[in-house]
């Protein structure tokens, strides 16, 4: 539930969804504690002094604070009452990303904390939020700005610079609550399996009770399709069979993103549902074979786009769910059939969109933050916290059909030696732990460099050569096995070798194009305006080199996809496709008549 005045009204989870619910954000009291001496100085006892709206990140302008500089830690405190209706039932206290490390308090007891900025987390207030009485909430996050974090693009000096960009602490994703029983149904696992046409659900729970039953019904359009129980008193996760009759069979592609509704509830001893949730299915299969990428059996280019997923006036949040579904919509118009969402574990109504849209994705991590300086054979340090983030993003997105596959690191740049370093060892534990969740979806160890898993399900380089036939001649060693593969400045390895994996360019374009910039500005001053290589002096150049660039991946048979950065200018970054508030600068029907030339690998004798 939720009052017209509170912003980002929408359910946060559609596709694990209760029917009781209350949103939280809005109003919040907050204090910025610039030595992170809050806890020495009373903050948890008293009012804080300022006034934030959450869930945007004080350094935005729709925060309503508008800090950009550095915050140590900040204060968030709130009351709620949970309703009345609740009573009997537990109230779970949701937030969806909080950046960096965070602790909550309720009426002064510490309830949870948390480390990483991208996922989410919840607080079981148990005894503590007794339904009809007022509660008081403190949040403290802290978002120290050096030493390793996984802090994706955000900038690391004073100012935006390069591919860098205005820093987001703290709440910056919906907080809510929501009453559950004492056993209740915990966020399931739901796997399409298209050769057998069927969906197989793992349902964790809470707890086992006596008599009770899991149940799962699934529907379409027409009614009912089919259903399943079983015991919930044996299995600390019950798995379901869903088989789809054949006359019921819609498989989920881009062309026809058909989806499933999906009831889950667990029953108790007297039949009786004690806990309902309401999810959602894509029949679709990811395979491969040879170099090519199958979706549903057959083919897929993937024509995807580099989407970093920020907004001038939200930063990562977007002031609103229109604008999420204004994104994919921006990417189709192009030509684009998806996107590596890049450098941001995006907010999981995007991912909810992506289904309903037929729009295939990429899930990433914002991974950069792991560079230490130093050694250039020992320079990526990301620790433990970055596979625990990582593992909570696969968890939270497992059952999206839009996510075809899962990339946990991003441009790890670091040379190979004969010693194994730490990167090395987050890389593997990242991969392997990626793969031990989810036997469904490729994974790439590391997009760009530094590939350092000999059996990477996927290869992959980054190039933003600019001149087309140059760019040809560069990516063009597939058919021979020796594709473009990022190396050190001095020629030394980023990676291991190659070794016939499916292969595809996730990193080239980001043409600088920004018709209204001064034409003498210079071209090192990033801060400004910039983009890769010179820049086009019209708009006919840009789009001749657009065709020329996509034209020598969509023509090659032993090339699975592209992605083009990107798809919106960011802040300095003046290489999208779009205007940052998501005007037209470029001619799109070009744009996606360039793209929606027929790709060589989906041709039938191509591989």
């Amino acid at each position: 539930m939720h009052t017209p005045s509170v912003p980002r009204p929408e359910y946060p989870r559609p596709q694990f969804a209760r029917r009781d619910w209350l949103n939280l954000n809005g109003t919040w009291q907050f204090e910025t504690d610039q030595g992170d001496s809050g806890l020495e100085r009373g903050l948890l006892d008293r009012d804080l002094t300022g006034e934030i709206l959450v869930p945007f990140a004080p350094e935005s302008e729709l925060s309503g604070v508008g800090n950009t500089d550095f915050l140590e830690a900040v204060w968030y405190r709130r009351r709620f009452t949970p309703p009345a209706e609740w009573a009997g039932r537990r109230v779970l206290l949701h937030f969806g990303a909080v950046d960096h490390d965070t602790t909550v308090w309720v009426d002064g007891t510490e309830v949870v904390r948390h480390r990483g900025g991208f996922t989410p987390f919840t607080a079981d207030l148990g005894e503590l939020a007794p339904a009809g009485s007022e509660v008081e909430i403190t949040v403290r996050a802290r978002d120290p700005k050096s030493g390793p974090q996984a802090r994706g693009k955000q900038a690391v000096q004073y100012a935006n610079h390069d591919c860098n960009y205005t820093r987001t602490t703290g709440i910056w994703q919906t907080v809510w609550a929501e009453p559950v029983p004492d056993a209740h149904l915990r966020r399931p696992r739901i796997t399409p399996d298209l050769a057998g046409s069927a969906f197989h659900l793992e349902l964790p729970l809470s707890a086992n009770r006596p008599g009770f039953r899991v149940r799962a019904v699934l529907s379409d359009d027409t009614g009912e399709v089919c259903r399943a129980e079983a015991r919930a008193d044996l299995d600390l996760a019950p798995r379901l069979h869903l088989p789809v009759p054949q006359d019921r069979r819609r498989e989920w592609s881009p062309e026809d993103p058909h989806l499933y509704g999906l009831r889950l509830e667990l029953l108790g001893p007297d039949g009786e549902a004690a806990d309902t949730v309401e999810s959602y299915a894509g029949l679709r299969a990811v395979g491969i074979r040879g170099k090519a990428v199958l979706l549903n059996g057959r083919p897929r280019f993937q024509r995807l786009v580099l989407d970093q997923g920020w907004y001038p006036d939200g930063l990562m949040t977007a002031p609103s769910d229109e604008a999420l579904v204004r994104d994919i919509e921006l990417a189709m118009e192009a030509g684009f059939n998806g996107a590596r969402l890049h450098q941001k574990v995006f907010e999981e109504r995007f991912l909810h969109h992506a289904d309903r849209l037929g729009y295939l994705v990429w899930g990433e991590f914002g991974d950069w933050g792991c560079e230490t300086g130093g050694s250039s054979g020992d320079n990526q340090r990301p620790d433990a916290s970055f596979v625990a983030q990582w593992l909570e993003a696969v968890e939270r997105d497992y059952s999206h059909p839009s996510i075809v596959g899962w990339c946990p690191l991003n441009e790890t740049y670091q040379k190979l030696h004969d010693r194994m370093t730490q990167l090395d060892d987050v890389t593997r534990a990242m991969f392997l732990a990626t793969k031990a969740m989810d036997t469904s979806r490729p994974v790439i160890d590391a997009s760009g460099y530094a590939h350092r898993v000999l059996e990477t399900d996927i290869y992959d380089s980054h190039t933003y050569e600019q001149d087309p036939a140059a760019f040809r001649q560069l990516v063009s060693g597939l058919a021979k096995g020796e594709p473009f593969v990022n190396a050190y400045e001095n020629g030394a390895a980023y990676s291991q070798p190659y070794r016939g994996q499916p292969y595809f360019v996730s990193e080239f374009g980001g043409i600088w194009w920004d018709p209204e910039a001064a034409a003498e500005q210079s071209g090192s001053d990033r801060t400004v305006s910039w983009g890769y290589g010179d820049r086009v002096r019209t708009e006919d150049e840009f789009q001749e080199r657009f065709a020329g660039l996509t034209g020598a991946l969509l023509e090659d048979p032993d090339m699975f996809g592209y992605c083009y950065t990107q798809l919106t200018d960011v802040f300095q970054e003046q290489n999208g496709v779009y205007r940052f508030d998501r005007g037209t600068k470029l001619d799109i029907a070009r744009i996606r008549e360039a793209q929606l030339r027929p790709a060589a690998i989906e041709e039938p004798d191509a591989g």
